[in-house]
């Protein structure tokens, strides 16, 4: 016959076995995850391909967070932070490393923006607080198409072309190279789009210009609008 105090021995191993599971489940866990699509990889024809899209989400952009990862393994406390808040103080991680999340960290968090930052049927002239912002600092929408385009045109090589909200709240246009963004600079991005040639090659060959003139179609505003918001709480 099975005691008060057996039962309660069983149970208290139980407890610390689940204790321990849930503990080993969340190290093992990686603080970095590949985020899944808002949409169908589809979605943005004609503008950007389907197979495109699947390559760059489960190609490149995997590869950042892989090595990324793998980068962090060691570093724990760095792994938990928020990976903007990382990338703003790269000087808190160890030279050796520093350049592999430079780029790695950076180009998660350029993809896991950028593609929350379109949308099927999207595009069009901004709507919101967005506009008047634009509208105040560019003087037009047109304008703003102009110079965000031609701050993708003049990229040399690979890199990105932002809208950012800067340290006083205002808006700010801008380009980075390679994976670089605004938050290394304490700036808050809020549209970008990825002018690597990974980015449109396959349909648009050498034929950037074609390619974020096509991009303007996929914009979802409402998304756009959030982070300006964000931003603007700090």
């Amino acid at each position: 016959m099975t005691t008060r105090r057996e039962l309660l021995r069983t149970a208290a191993v139980a407890v610390a076995a689940s204790a321990f599971s849930s503990v080993a489940s969340a190290q093992a866990a990686p603080a970095f995850q590949l985020p899944a699509l808002p949409y169908a990889v589809d979605a943005l024809e004609p503008h950007i391909d389907a197979q495109t899209m699947t390559i760059h989400h489960t190609k490149h952009h995997q590869a950042y967070v892989t090595n990324l990862v793998n980068a962090l393994k060691d570093q724990q406390a760095l792994a938990s932070k928020p990976l903007p808040a990382l990338l703003a103080d790269l000087n808190s991680v160890p030279e050796p490393i520093r350049m592999a999340v430079r780029n790695n960290g950076g180009g998660h968090a350029n993809h896991s923006l950028f593609w929350r930052l379109m949308k099927k049927n999207g595009g069009g002239a901004p709507t919101g607080d967005v506009a008047k912002a634009i509208n105040a600092k560019f003087g037009s929408f047109d304008k703003f198409k102009e110079e965000l385009s031609g701050a993708g045109m003049r990229q040399f090589g690979s890199g990105w072309a932002w809208l950012s909200v800067d340290k006083s709240k205002q808006l700010v246009l801008s380009a980075t190279p390679n994976q670089d963004n605004p938050w290394m600079l304490g700036h808050s991005p809020i549209l970008g789009v990825d002018v690597w040639e990974h980015a449109y090659y396959l349909r648009y060959q050498n034929r950037r210009a074609d390619y974020l003139a096509a991009w303007w179609n996929t914009i979802n505003w409402d998304v756009v609008n959030e982070e300006y918001a964000k931003a603007l709480k700090g």
